[in-house]
């Protein structure tokens, strides 16, 4: 499909291509912003504003005292923290430093933190206290030999960032009990770098910039080599894609973006920091998505213009109570990514807030965007959108071939932001490319005449139910309409008479909702094959930390 259908369906003044030689390096990206919007915030956290010129200084002192460690181009630096300023600070002093960053979930076991040190080969790890005790249990078996030590309040000031670190160690007692003598606090780090000599590293287009660990839900962890250029890629087509909405941005407001979705996620990585920052934006952090209350007083201070946010978060802010404490009125973009959005939350969405959720689709392999709804569209398409500018997919037969027209197929994305490959593991990479530079995803898809692209799954969750395909995504976007579901997954498990069978598990929103209601609901609307053979109601659905609903767990139980 290299004849591009899709670019017919275009907005207006959106690209066929971006001119990816724009900058060197995310570095580059970087160290512009720094200088043209100096006196602009760049972080907004709790009440207290950081500028460009602050993350400027700061980053700067970050660098120069990883350079004083001993680290070395293109050594591993892990960083394993929650939304807070320290993040976007460390990643640019591991960036500037020619060193590579690997992001690391906060919520990790020792054993799956261990892993993904060894994996990396990591020399160095910016922790913030509140998981220093899951490092202390693995840090002898890694090959980490620095630990920078954040607290919550480091970049508050000195009063206030002392009073919310003793709430967090001494009221909330979030921060269990740790043993690292050799760890130097990150302000201390500051304090010693801003002394020292910095010595710029020359920074290629093709130096590795991120290891990008995918969440392990096929198997086991592996990092995607994310090189510069692939990031940088990513972060213009994403800014041509959003051009037609944020154009309507008054000039006199600085573009405001919510960072709700955790930073180690690729899709917050690029999408909210790395974009924001190329804006000369500003980036409001949030800690704790979880706590929906929190959020939305939060946001109800900012003139909010960019929200990215997966299914589970759009459903819970449109379903709060404090929802319209927050002004949505100069919301441009609200971008959908990481699983399904369904039709109900858009539908709810797009009529409490007049701005439509664009849902768009990536992997960590794809630095993530490869395809996203036209921001323009208003109207719920139940499809993942278009390819991105200089972006081609691909649907593939089981034999790798192009799909017959009109047949669903594996999708396999080309383009500028797709990974070098898996880290040390050219196997895996073999296996995941096609001869021509295609990743294969592993998503079964179909294309409509328009260039939309629809997921009608994942390989691996599709349930054979009598020789008959059935969807889960499918399944979930109806039963997830039906009046009194809050959210619903649903799965395969085994049948002696049918092979496997559908089993769909739901939360309440109304609590008589009975399973002679769902039943009824599901015969109504879903062929006598894809009813499901048991229903189960709980209390909650289990997830990823970034919002996706962990299916397999949901099968092992």
């Amino acid at each position: 499909m290299t004849e591009r259908i899709w670019l017919t369906s275009y907005p207006p003044g959106v690209p066929a291509d971006i001119d990816t030689a724009s900058y060197g390096s995310l570095v580059d990206l970087m160290e512009e912003s720094f200088r043209q919007h100096a006196t602009s915030v760049a972080y907004s956290f709790m009440g207290q504003d950081i500028s460009y010129a602050q993350a400027d200084a700061h980053s700067l002192a970050f660098a120069a005292y990883l350079q004083s460690l001993g680290l070395a181009r293109g050594d591993r630096v892990a960083v394993m923290m929650p939304n807070v300023p320290q993040y976007p600070v460390a990643v640019a002093g591991i960036l500037r430093a020619g060193l590579v960053l690997v992001n690391v979930s906060p919520l990790y076991t020792p054993r799956e933190l261990e892993h993904q040190l060894k994996d990396s080969g990591a020399r160095a790890i910016v922790i913030i206290e509140n998981f220093a005790s899951t490092l202390e249990k693995c840090l002898s078996a890694t090959p980490v030999k620095h630990v920078v030590l954040c607290a919550m309040g480091d970049q508050l000031g000195t009063i206030k960032g002392a009073l919310v670190n003793y709430l967090v160690r001494n009221v909330k007692k979030i921060v269990p009990p740790f043993n690292l003598p050799t760890a130097v606090r990150f302000n201390q780090a500051l304090a010693r770098g801003a002394r020292l000599a910095f010595a710029k590293p020359v920074i290629r287009a093709d130096d590795v910039a991120v290891l990008q660990y995918t969440g392990g839900t096929t198997g086991i962890s592996k990092g995607a080599v994310l090189l510069h250029r692939n990031v940088l890629a990513n972060v213009l087509q994403c800014e041509a894609w959003y051009a037609p909405a944020m154009a309507k941005v008054p000039a006199d407001q600085q573009p405001t973006s919510v960072c709700a979705l955790p930073l180690y996620h690729i899709f917050a990585f690029t999408v909210g920091m790395m974009l924001t920052m190329r804006t000369g934006g500003k980036l409001v952090l949030i800690p704790n998505p979880r706590d929906i209350a929190a959020v939305l007083k939060e946001l109800s201070k900012h003139r909010i213009h960019v929200l990215p946010a997966v299914n589970t978060l759009f459903n819970a802010l449109a379903r709060h109570p404090d929802f319209h404490t927050v002004n949505w009125s100069q919301l441009k973009v609200a971008v959908g990514g990481g699983t399904a959005v369904q039709s109900a939350v858009a539908k709810l969405w797009f009529d409490e807030t007049g701005c439509p959720i664009c849902e768009g689709y990536g992997l960590s392999e794809t630095s993530p965007s490869a395809t996203c709804n036209p921001v323009t569209a208003t109207d719920y398409t139940g499809s993942i959108g278009l390819p991105l500018p200089s972006t081609y997919l691909r649907l593939l037969d089981d034999e790798g071939n192009q799909a017959a027209p009109g047949e669903p197929g594996e999708i396999a994305i080309k383009g500028p932001q797709v990974m070098a490959g898996y880290w040390q593991r050219p196997d895996e990479t073999a296996k995941s490319m096609t001869p021509d530079g295609y990743f294969k995803t592993g998503d079964i898809g179909v294309v409509d005449a328009r260039g939309f692209f629809k997921i009608v799954d994942r390989k691996k969750d599709m349930i054979l139910v009598s020789g008959f395909n059935v969807f889960p995504t499918e399944l979930e976007d109806v039963v997830g309409q039906m009046p009194g579901v809050l959210e619903c997954a649903c799965v395969g498990m085994a049948d002696a008479k049918s092979g496997e069978a559908v089993k769909l598990v739901l939360v309440r929103k109304d609590p008589l909702l009975t399973e002679s209601d769902v039943r009824a609901y599901c015969k109504e609307n879903l062929t006598g094959y894809k009813q499901p053979r048991v229903v189960e109601f709980r209390s909650e659905l289990p997830k990823t930390p970034v919002g996706k609903v962990l299916r397999r767990e949901l099968r092992d139980k």
